[in-house]
């Protein structure tokens, strides 16, 4: 696609597996530009192909699409960075619970004991403590 190349909503829709509709609404909410219309039809540019691709990839990082707007529609690299901030905030979280989780399958997939709720090294991970140099699994 050339700067001058424009496509349609079922082009661009089916670039990013998408389905139209999901377009329509992200241009309902303020996340897409309107597209300009050729014969009644949207025509997408270049620009909106850089911007689906915002979109899903902040999806993807867990922003909401009302935060997203918020991103894209900052008033300036202050207001945006702050608004980003938050969000890796966020993101810094849940991977640390992430991890905890990680941690407890880790030892589950290895645990001996019959009942791993009575594990002691289970009990101590499942309580977020690391150290399981103690008391190993019940055998």
């Amino acid at each position: 696609m050339n700067s001058t190349d424009s496509m349609r909503i079922g082009e661009l829709a089916e670039r990013f597996d998408l389905a139209p509709h999901v377009l329509r609404h992200w241009e309902a909410m303020g996340l897409l530009t309107p597209a300009a219309r050729v014969n009644g039809r949207r025509r997408y540019t270049r620009d909106h192909v850089v911007r689906v691709m915002t979109i899903i990839r902040a999806k993807g990082g867990g922003m909401s699409l009302d935060q997203i707007r918020d991103v894209l529609g900052a008033a300036g690299r202050a207001e945006r960075r702050a608004l980003l901030e938050r969000h890796h905030a966020d993101l810094e979280r849940r991977l640390e619970e992430i991890a905890a989780s990680k941690r407890l399958i880790e030892h589950l997939m290895e645990c001996t004991a019959e009942d791993f709720t009575q594990c002691p090294s289970y009990r101590r991970i499942a309580a977020g403590l690391r150290d399981l140099t103690e008391d190993g699994c019940v055998v």
